[in-house]
C-alpha cells in the first residue's frame, strides 16, 4: 500500500478527539444545568428518552441532517465519486435521502397508532407478543452494532491518516467525550448537539466548496476542475461508464451501488431505533415536516460534498501538492474512506487537514450520540422494562439508560478495533449492511400499516429473508470468483444480489405466510395500551419541594431564589393539570388526530413525488442516454448543488433558532439577571408563563395522564 504523508502531528489528533471531545461534553453539562435552572426542567426518564414529546421542526430536521452525516455520508460518497464518477455522489444522496422522506409517513402512523411508544419494538411487542418482539431485538442491534462499527472504523481511518495517531486508540477514544454528554443530556443532548455539529459541517463544506470551484490556486473554478476530469478521464478511463468519463451519469458499477445503497439504507433508517426516538419526541405537527424538511436539506450534504471533494481528488493526483503523488489512491485506501482527507490536503494543505479532521469529528460523533440513546432506549424498555424489571421507577429507568451508554460505547470501541485488525473496512460494512438487516424492513413497516399481518409472518420472514439473502451473496460470490474472502465477496454481482433479495424476498414470504395462517385482523386500539414510564415520583418530590419551600415563605432570602423559581413550575404544572376540563381534554385529542391523519395522507404523496423525482426524474434519462456532461451544464449542476446547501443551512442552523426564540431569551435573560445580581426581580418572574416553556410541557402531560390514561393531548393547545 502507497503511505499517504501525515500532515498534522499526533498531538492534534488527541487535542481534537479527546480534548474537543470533552468541550463538548463540558457545554452539554452546562446546557443541562441552564435547562433545570432557567427552564425548570424536572429530570425523569420520559425526559431522558422523548425529550417531553414536543420537539419542534426545525430542530427535527437539524437533528435529522446531523445523525444522517455519518462517517459514511462524506467519505463513501467521496469515495465513490472517485472510483465511478460523478454519478456516485447524486446515488449515494438521492438513495439515502429517499428513505428519510418515507420514514416521515411511518413516523406518523406511530405517533397516531401507538403515541405513548418509547421504541418501535415496543409495538411489535403490544401487537405480536413476546417471540416476534425479540426477534427484532436481534435486528434493531444489529443495525445499530454495525451503524456504530462503520462510524468508529471510518472515523478511526481518517485520524490516523491525518495525523498518524493510533488507530486502536482512536476507536476507544473517540467514543469517550459523546458518552459523557448523552448521559448528562438524554436525547436533548443529541438535538442540542446534533444542531452545532450541522452548522460546523455545512460551514466546512461550503470553505471547501468555495475553494474548490471558486477561490483556489490549484483549481479555482468549475471551467478548470472540468477539464481536469475530462483529462483525468483519458489517462485512467472507467470501465462501465459511458465513454469511460467520469462526468456521465451512464456507469455500471454506480448503478449497482444506486440499488445497493437504496436498499441497505431502508435498513438503517427504519430499523435504527435513533429515527424513531426522534419521531417520538416530536410534536405531533412536527413529525412530518420536520423528516421532510431534514430529508431534502441533507441531499445536498453528500452530493455536494462528493462532487467538491471526489472531483478535486481526481483532479489534482497528478499534481506535486497530491499527499500520494506520483501515485494514485489504492483500493484499500479508497474503501477506508481516505478520498476526502487526502483531497482536503491538496486543496488546502495542513489547514485541509485540520478541516478534514473536524469534519469526520464532527460527523462521528453527532451519528454516534443517536447510536447510544438508540440502544439505552432499546435495552431500558425493551428488555430491562419489559423482561427484568416491569415496575422500574424512573430513575431505575435512567440508570439503565446510563449504563447501557457505557457499556454499549466501549463494547463497540472494543469491536471496532477487531474490525481493524480483521482489515473489514467501512465502505465494506456499508454494503454488507443491507443483506444483514433489510429483511426486517417490509414486516417492521407492515406492523404499523396492514392489519392483516399475522405473527408467523413478521417473524418467519426477516430470518427466513437474511438467511436467503447471506446465501445468495455467498453462492454469486463463490459462482463468480471461485473463494470467498473479504474482496471477492466486496464486488458489485455479489453485494448487489444479496441487498436485493433481503429486501425484496418478504414481499412473497409475508403474504404467503399471512394468508396460509390466518390473516390477524388486529385492532389499532390495542398499540395505545403501551404505558409511559413513570414521573409521578420526581414531580410529587418537586411538589414536597414546594410545600417547604411555601411553608419557609418566597421571599426569605436570596438563598432562596432558585427554590422560588421552582416553586412557580412546580404550581403551573399542578395547576394545568388539574385545571384541565375533560370536554377540553377530549376535543384537543381530535384535533390533534384530525392533524395526524392529515398528515398521514399528505406524507404519502409527498413519499410518491420524491421517489419518483430522485429515483427516476432526475438520473434515468441520462443514464439511459449515456449522456456526457458538457461544461456549461456541469458549471449548473455545481451552481445547484452549492445554492441548495445554502438551503440547508437555513433550514437546519437558521429556522431552529426563530422556533426557539423565546426559550432562548427567557435562558439568556436568566444569565444575565444571574450576572448582573438581578435575580430578584420577581415581578418579573410572576408575569411570566413558564408551563409554556418546552419541558415543563412534558410534565404537565405526565399529570394529564395520570388523569386520563388515552392519547396525549396537545399541550400547546392547553395552555394557549
Amino acid at each position: 500500500m502507497t503511505d499517504i504523508a501525515v500532515p498534522l502531528p499526533q498531538g492534534a489528533g488527541y487535542a481534537v478527539v479527546v480534548g474537543l471531545g470533552f468541550v463538548f461534553a463540558f457545554g452539554m453539562i452546562m446546557t443541562t444545568y441552564m435547562l433545570k435552572r432557567y427552564q425548570k426542567e424536572i429530570v425523569t426518564a420520559e425526559e431522558f428518552a422523548t425529550a417531553g414529546r414536543t420537539v419542534k421542526t426545525g430542530l427535527i430536521a437539524a437533528a435529522v441532517v446531523s445523525s444522517w452525516t455519518w462517517a459514511a455520508t462524506l467519505l463513501q460518497s467521496t469515495s465513490m465519486v472517485y472510483k465511478v464518477g460523478i454519478s456516485g455522489g447524486y446515488y449515494y444522496g438521492a438513495g439515502a435521502c429517499f428513505q428519510i422522506i418515507a420514514f416521515a409517513t411511518l413516523a406518523i402512523k406511530a405517533k397516531q397508532r401507538a403515541p405513548n411508544a418509547h421504541t418501535y419494538l415496543e409495538i411489535i411487542n403490544a401487537r405480536y407478543g413476546k417471540y416476534a418482539h425479540i426477534t427484532y431485538l436481534f435486528f434493531a442491534l444489529a443495525t445499530n452494532i454495525l451503524v456504530t462499527a462503520m462510524l468508529l472504523t471510518g472515523g478511526s481511518a481518517v485520524v490516523t491518516d491525518l495525523t498518524g495517531m493510533n488507530p486502536i486508540a482512536a476507536c476507544f477514544l473517540l467514543p469517550v467525550g459523546v458518552i459523557v454528554y448523552t448521559l448528562f443530556g438524554g436525547i436533548k443532548a443529541t438535538f442540542l448537539t446534533d444542531y452545532v455539529h450541522t452548522v460546523v459541517i455545512i460551514v466546512i463544506i461550503l470553505t471547501f466548496a468555495f475553494t474548490v470551484y471558486a477561490t483556489g490556486n490549484d483549481l479555482g473554478s468549475p471551467s478548470k476542475v472540468y477539464d481536469l476530469v475530462r483529462a483525468a478521464a483519458v489517462s485512467h478511463p472507467i470501465e462501465g461508464n459511458a465513454g469511460g468519463e467520469y462526468l456521465t451519469m451512464r456507469s455500471r458499477s454506480g448503478g449497482i451501488f444506486f440499488v445497493i445503497n437504496l436498499v441497505g439504507n431502508f435498513g438503517t433508517v427504519f430499523l435504527d431505533n435513533g429515527y424513531w426516538n426522534k419521531a417520538i419526541s416530536a410534536s405531533p405537527a412536527a413529525s412530518l415536516p420536520g423528516y421532510a424538511l431534514g430529508g431534502v436539506a441533507w441531499f445536498a450534504i453528500p452530493t455536494l460534498i462528493s462532487t467538491v471533494m471526489g472531483l478535486a481528488c481526481l483532479a489534482l493526483e497528478s499534481s506535486p501538492s497530491f499527499p500520494t503523488f506520483p501515485n494514485r489512491l489504492t483500493s484499500d485506501q479508497v474503501s477506508a474512506g481516505l478520498v476526502l482527507p487526502s483531497a482536503a490536503v491538496a486543496i488546502l494543505g495542513k489547514g485541509g487537514a485540520v478541516a478534514a479532521l473536524l469534519l469526520v469529528f464532527m460527523a462521528v460523533t453527532s451519528a454516534m450520540s443517536a447510536e447510544l440513546i438508540s440502544v439505552s432506549s432499546i435495552f431500558t424498555y425493551d428488555i430491562y422494562r419489559q423482561y427484568i424489571n416491569p415496575n422500574a421507577s424512573s430513575k431505575k429507568l435512567i440508570l439503565s439508560s446510563h449504563a447501557t451508554c457505557v457499556i454499549f460505547g466501549f463494547a463497540m470501541a472494543g469491536f471496532s478495533v477487531g474490525l481493524y485488525e480483521g482489515q473489514v473496512s467501512m465502505g465494506y460494512l456499508y454494503e454488507l449492511m443491507g443483506i444483514i438487516i433489510s429483511a426486517a424492513v417490509l414486516p417492521a413497516a407492515l406492523t404499523l400499516f396492514w392489519s392483516k399481518q399475522n405473527l408467523v409472518a413478521v417473524v418467519v420472514s426477516p430470518i427466513l429473508g437474511t438467511g436467503l439473502a447471506i446465501m445468495s451473496w455467498l453462492v454469486v460470490t463463490k459462482k463468480q470468483f471461485g473463494e470467498l474472502t473479504v474482496a471477492t465477496t466486496f464486488e458489485d454481482n455479489p453485494m448487489l444480489t444479496g441487498n436485493v433479495v433481503a429486501l425484496l424476498s418478504p414481499l412473497v414470504i409475508i403474504p404467503v405466510l399471512t394468508y396460509a395462517f390466518k390473516p390477524q385482523n388486529f385492532n389499532w386500539e390495542l398499540l395505545k395500551c403501551i404505558k409511559r414510564a413513570e414521573e409521578n415520583t420526581e414531580i410529587e418530590a418537586a411538589e414536597g419541594v414546594a410545600s417547604e419551600i411555601h411553608g419557609r415563605g418566597e421571599s426569605s432570602g436570596s438563598d432562596n431564589v432558585s427554590d422560588q423559581e421552582k416553586l412557580r413550575a412546580v404550581r403551573s404544572v399542578v395547576s394545568v393539570a388539574q385545571d384541565v376540563p375533560q370536554e377540553k381534554i377530549d376535543s384537543l385529542q381530535e384535533e390533534e388526530a384530525r392533524q395526524l391523519r392529515r398528515a398521514s395522507k399528505f406524507g404519502s404523496y409527498l413519499t410518491i413525488f420524491f421517489a419518483l423525482a430522485f429515483l427516476v426524474v432526475w438520473p434515468m434519462p441520462m443514464y439511459g442516454s449515456s449522456y456526457v456532461f458538457s461544461k456549461r451544464f456541469f458549471t449548473g449542476w455545481v451552481v445547484v448543488l452549492i445554492i441548495w446547501i445554502f438551503f440547508t443551512g437555513f433550514a437546519v442552523c437558521i429556522f431552529p433558532l426563530w422556533e426557539g426564540r423565546e426559550g432562548l431569551y427567557t435562558t439568556f435573560r436568566g444569565i444575565y439577571w444571574d450576572l448582573s445580581g438581578q435575580t430578584y426581580k420577581l415581578r418579573e418572574w410572576q408575569n411570566d408563563h413558564p408551563e409554556r416553556m418546552h419541558v415543563v410541557q412534558s410534565q404537565i402531560s405526565a399529570r394529564l395522564h395520570s388523569r386520563h390514561k388515552s392519547d396525549e393531548p396537545n399541550i400547546d393547545a392547553i395552555v394557549d
